[in-house]
């Protein structure tokens, strides 16, 4: 089983802790990973564009010359998508763009993407972590003392306002809580910070 250091605030090593082998110790998939991550970012899109169908513009109620006779080529309506103005064909209309996986397959990938991150010396557990009022400057001190600093991620234990509102104001710096976690925050991340309650949280959903 995988063992960490916890820091303190001030970046200073207060103890050791044992990670669960079965959610920071897993074989990584990177196929996976990659579905998964597509996976969140089409779910991401709006996918609100749209085009007017001839059935849509403006205009166009009155045949514009005769049938026969006039020598041009017949036309019913001034709002066809050959005319100007007129309506565009298989344009884009509002749609879904996402999909879903099944539920082992996205905490097997969640598993994967915080063993990647242990792997690679990116995850940093903290003994806790609290803030009274929104504090930006508290958070860039925490990250500075971890030398986080940069595209880091905050994981508490539960959803903490406090936290989110100071950390949203540092570009690249993220913060949620672990029941929210997902493997696209992961991966983007640099480096993660949990706290030992957020730790045991993970432990507990995914393992």
């Amino acid at each position: 089983m995988p063992k960490v250091a916890v820091y303190n605030k001030e970046g200073a090593t207060v103890g050791e802790i044992t990670l669960s082998d079965a959610v920071f110790g897993a074989e990584v998939n990177p196929g996976l990973l990659h579905e998964v991550v597509q996976m969140y970012l089409a779910n991401q899109r709006q996918g609100t564009s749209d085009t007017k169908t001839r059935a849509e513009v403006s205009g166009g109620g009155k045949k514009p010359w005769r049938q026969k006779g006039t020598g041009r080529a017949r036309q019913g309506s001034i709002r066809a998508p050959q005319w100007r103005h007129g309506g565009v064909v298989f344009g884009p209309h509002p749609r879904k763009y996402g999909w879903t996986m099944p539920k082992k397959a996205r905490r097997a990938a969640l598993r994967q993407a915080l063993s990647a991150k242990l792997a690679s010396g990116e995850l940093i557990v903290i003994d806790s972590f609290e803030l009274e009022a929104p504090k930006t400057r508290e958070v860039v001190s925490l990250l500075k003392n971890l030398k986080a600093e940069g595209k880091a991620f905050i994981v508490t234990a539960e959803e903490n306002v406090n936290v989110y509102k100071s950390a949203r104001n540092i570009p690249g710096v993220r913060a949620n809580a672990a029941r929210n976690l997902n493997v696209y925050e992961v991966l983007a991340s640099g480096k993660i910070v949990l706290t030992q309650d957020a730790v045991a949280k993970v432990e507990e959903v995914l393992g």
